[in-house]
């Protein structure tokens, strides 16, 4: 399947293919039950970024939920706008989508940012679902954290 070009850096068209394809390169992404118990260790954490109205099929237990388009601002440690989990570069934030596209380049910005630790979960939330591990749902959905906010 063809997708539209984008310009890339040096004015050579790639598509999104190819842009997927390179920011996977530098992830060790987790398949989700890999990622359900590394998030159970120190300095680990899942970060969920499907908006509001994906989170209504269910939601990660213990999962922060942060909008894409805040992403870097949330997990950035030098940032004013951080969360208090963000306290250094040694963090290893596992992010989640809805089927592991979105967090692939989510993640590989991060890195892009020092954040060297961070991934993502393969297949996202739909193949979290289907391992059949934990998912709650809430009514309304767990709102997305905003800067200093904690659990």
């Amino acid at each position: 399947m063809g997708c539209a070009s984008v310009s890339a850096v040096r004015g050579v068209p790639i598509d999104i293919d190819q842009v997927l394809a390179e920011a996977r390169t530098g992830l060790s992404r987790l398949s989700p039950p890999r990622a359900w118990s590394a998030a159970s260790q120190a300095g680990s954490f899942i970060v969920d970024t499907r908006p509001a109205y994906q989170l209504r099929a269910g939601e990660i237990p213990g999962a922060i939920v942060i909008e894409r388009n805040q992403l870097e601002w949330r997990l950035d440690p030098r940032c004013p706008a951080r969360i208090p989990e963000a306290a250094h570069d040694r963090i290893r934030w596992i992010i989640l989508c809805d089927e592991g596209y979105s967090s692939s380049l989510a993640a590989r910005s991060l890195q892009n940012l020092g954040l060297r630790r961070s991934t993502d979960v393969i297949g996202g939330f739909q193949a979290w679902r289907a391992a059949g591990l934990p998912i709650v749902v809430r009514e309304p959905p767990t709102s997305p954290r905003r800067p200093g906010e904690g659990p």
